[in-house]
């Protein structure tokens, strides 16, 4: 059973290069004075336990056990050259294997690889981590074997997870202990139907051991950044493939065209507005489905399915990316689909000064609409 659940894990990961599906970063920034630790990376180890939150009715039939597994991680400790290590109190960068099993037979298990940041707070005592990558689930929906599991749509599914601990390291020697709590969700960001997502909430408890010391102490020069606060420009196209959530349905792309101002408030933070035009095909199919199989709705098949948008967003920034949350409304929405608002949080990269590309996902409130890949310039 342990080298079947090892051969799952890399088949999981062989599944992430091949398919180059990955997800957005979503980040939670604690600062605190830095208490200064001699070693540079460690290598942990939590086991899990807790309960499948109820964040939809109609998972209430998966709901039978108590979740349950292991993280383990690989961390290393910023070099502190760049000017954004010390703003976010010297971070951690790293690795982590996660194994869930859902105690539940419609779910079976899940294996996944993730990268991860780990930010601390309250003189290195809490850490917060973010984490994600990419999962295997073991038994996803299918309607002839297991058609009763709506959570996943498919075997490979996008994978967050938060964790809060504190930690006490090198407790004994190069040993620490750290315990908290853990949040997992996974979700196949409406690729494939069905997909209403499984969020774990869990508590942990697990040891981290040292790999190396540095007990030198660097002396670095490092100059301020000019901030250019004037107003900015630029265009940005979005695209990728979704699905309704009627299960059957064909996938089709949608491509999304936006443009923005932005202002640079701090050396961490920049705001902007845009406006954006969507042309999402799944909701023409959609709009015929319901024509046929819902007369009494009253939709016309021939409705019009674009959508025009205005958003706020904010960006957080820490050295060349940034993690952006956006919130949107439809002002030209002819068919209504789970309202009005929406909302996007992903991760951003520049790499120029004038372009960037992104990866977020668009929900209307918790549910997902979409995972947007895209490529922009500031004029």
């Amino acid at each position: 059973m342990i080298l079947q659940h090892y051969l799952i894990s890399f088949t999981a990961a062989y599944m992430m290069i091949k398919h180059l599906f990955t997800y957005a970063f979503l980040c939670l920034f604690f600062l605190s004075n830095a208490q200064k630790e001699k070693y540079n990376s460690f290598i942990d180890f939590n086991i899990f336990s807790g309960n499948i939150a109820r964040h939809n009715d109609d998972i209430a039939h998966l709901i039978q056990g108590h979740p349950n597994g292991f993280i383990l991680g690989w961390n290393k400790r910023v070099s502190g050259k760049k000017l954004w290590h010390s703003r976010y109190n010297s971070p951690e960068f790293g690795a982590s294997f996660v194994a869930q099993n859902f105690n539940t037979p419609t779910l079976g298990s899940s294996y996944g690889l993730y990268g991860h940041y780990n930010f601390y707070f309250f003189k290195r005592h809490l850490m917060l981590r973010v984490a994600q990558g990419i999962s295997y689930a073991t038994n996803p929906y299918d309607k002839l074997e297991n058609p009763k599991n709506i959570a996943f749509g498919s075997d490979l599914l996008s994978g967050t997870y938060l964790m809060l601990n504190y930690v006490r390291p090198q407790l004994f020697g190069p040993i620490g202990v750290q315990v908290g709590a853990t949040l997992l969700h996974l979700s196949n960001a409406n690729i494939k139907a069905p997909n209403t997502s499984i969020n774990s909430v869990t508590f942990n408890i697990g040891l981290r051991a040292s790999l190396e010391s540095d007990t030198t102490t660097k002396e670095l020069d490092i100059q301020e950044e000019t901030i250019d606060k004037k107003i900015m420009f630029g265009l940005l196209f979005r695209t990728g493939i979704n699905q309704s959530d009627v299960v059957g349905t064909p996938q089709f792309p949608f491509y999304i065209f936006s443009a923005f101002a932005e202002k640079r408030l701090n050396p961490k933070s920049l705001i902007m507005i845009g406006g954006e035009y969507f042309n999402s095909k799944f909701l023409k199919e959609l709009i015929y489905y319901q024509s046929v199989a819902y007369p009494e709705s009253n939709v016309r098949n021939d409705l019009d399915y674009k959508r025009l948008g205005v958003y706020v967003g904010h960006e957080l920034l820490f050295g060349k990316s940034s993690v952006q949350t956006q919130l949107g409304y439809y002002v030209y929405s002819p068919f209504d689909f789970e309202g009005r608002m929406y909302n996007r949080i992903g991760i951003k990269h520049y790499l120029t000064s004038k372009w960037f590309m992104s990866a977020t996902l668009k929900s209307h409130a918790a549910k997902a609409e979409a995972l947007e890949f895209s490529i922009g310039i500031r004029l």
